[in-house]
């Protein structure tokens, strides 16, 4: 074993020590681990959060777009698609309906978006599938005229499973000679969903054939390709690589690209921001456990004055107990780490259990508190944590190994 480890690991390990300077040491290193485990905590929740909100949110509406770029309505949208080679983060395309309107209960009225689905296009994988309340995706029969909503929307609306509701669109309005009519017609309610989200009262689904009589589409056109990705934050990127691909085939003046941030790109980057502001306070509480460590390597320094003083004269060279007295530093702060880092993973997967146990209701909308354990996030701050506490060492070690030995020695 190097001498600087085994005489940091002599010193650490001591019960020599005066009490006091032993409690400052114990209490750096409880610093840290709490520090730790907190942020890996907190960042494994938010993860959750944001997870949650990307499958929910960005799994239903459309991620990217193609659509038509001088009118209303995309024709040939197979023609169009096949044209495409589509990158590897593109899982799926296809067509969808859209506009915005209207949805009229029980003397009840709200602003919603209306989207068209061709079930027998959609993935295998749909997250509207999974919460479905009720009914089915195949409910969705064109001519029939049905509709799914979000469960609070049905609420607000007083609607069930088999009321007649009326939808008005913004597009397909036909100017009268009494002035400008709106296109509507009575929809049938088939189904109740709900992601979880605000969506619940903005969306209302129906068959895209259904939606294109509605919105007075010509034959067979739809509003535009919908694709879906793998992770719907590359939206950006496929956007650009297919946007080559458009001037490449010259149709930039035929199509145009859309992505979700456009709509929802707020929502998401005040959520970055919070989970980012997050991590900077408990970072900060991190960094304050850590430059602790400065009080403890001073008093250990003190304590030990005659012990470097002898190491020095036996022939210790500075540099050998400059590096002893780092890792001495340091050693607190690397325990301290390392069980906050355990404490926080298993913490984090025990969470539910423990909060339920304490009588804390950790249910939203039918599903417990959602967390996401990165691996990654945890090497940075455990990497992180080392670093400020090898910095909050340096100055103090320095200090120490240029202490001449004569001059501590003079007096013993």
């Amino acid at each position: 074993m190097p001498i600087p480890v085994f005489l940091a690991l002599r010193y650490s390990r001591s019960r020599e020590r005066s009490s006091f300077t032993r409690f400052i040491s114990r209490f750096v290193m409880a610093g840290i681990m709490l520090g730790v485990m907190a942020l890996i905590i907190v960042m494994s929740v938010m993860n959750g959060f944001e997870r949650e909100l990307k499958t929910r949110i960005l799994g239903i509406v459309p991620q990217v777009t193609l659509i038509d770029a001088q009118q209303s309505s995309l024709a040939n949208w197979q023609g169009t698609a096949a044209q495409m080679q589509w990158p590897q983060q593109v899982q799926h395309v296809s067509p969808f309906v859209q506009s915005e309107g209207l949805v009229q209960g029980e003397g009840q009225m709200q602003a919603v978006m209306l989207q068209g689905i061709y079930p027998e296009h959609e993935p295998a994988n749909s997250v509207l599938a999974a919460h479905l309340l009720m009914g089915r995706l195949t409910d969705l029969q064109p001519g029939e005229y049905r509709i799914f909503i979000g469960r609070p929307l049905a609420m607000q609306l007083d609607a069930h499973v088999g009321d007649r509701i009326r939808v008005t669109a913004a597009a397909g309005q036909q100017h009268t000679p009494i002035g400008v009519m709106p296109a509507q017609r009575q929809f049938t309610v088939a189904g109740v969903f709900e992601v979880g989200a605000d969506i619940d009262r903005q969306l209302i689904l129906m068959h895209g054939q259904d939606a294109a009589r509605l919105f007075r589409f010509p034959e067979g056109n739809v509003s535009g390709i919908r694709i879906w990705l793998d992770d719907a934050f590359q939206a950006r990127d496929v956007a650009n690589q297919l946007e080559r691909q458009i001037q490449q085939l010259q149709l930039d003046d035929q199509v145009l690209l859309r992505d979700w941030q456009e709509r929802f790109g707020q929502l998401f980057a005040a959520v970055r921001m919070e989970k980012g502001m997050m991590m900077i306070m408990l970072g900060l509480i991190v960094a304050v456990a850590a430059f602790n460590a400065v009080s403890a390597l001073v008093m250990l320094i003190q304590d030990k004055r005659s012990d470097i003083a002898v190491l020095q004269t036996l022939g210790l060279a500075r540099s050998r107990l400059y590096q002893t007295l780092v890792i001495q530093g340091m050693y607190s702060g690397v325990v301290g780490i390392t069980l906050g880092a355990l404490l926080g993973v298993l913490l984090t997967y025990g969470l539910n259990p423990i909060l339920m146990g304490l009588g804390i209701d950790i249910f939203m909308h039918g599903q417990a508190m959602p967390f996401e354990v990165r691996w990654g996030q945890i090497v940075e701050i455990v990497l992180a944590a080392l670093v400020l506490t090898m910095i909050a060492t340096l100055y103090p070690a320095w200090r120490a190994a240029r202490i001449q030995p004569a001059e501590i020695l003079r007096y013993e």
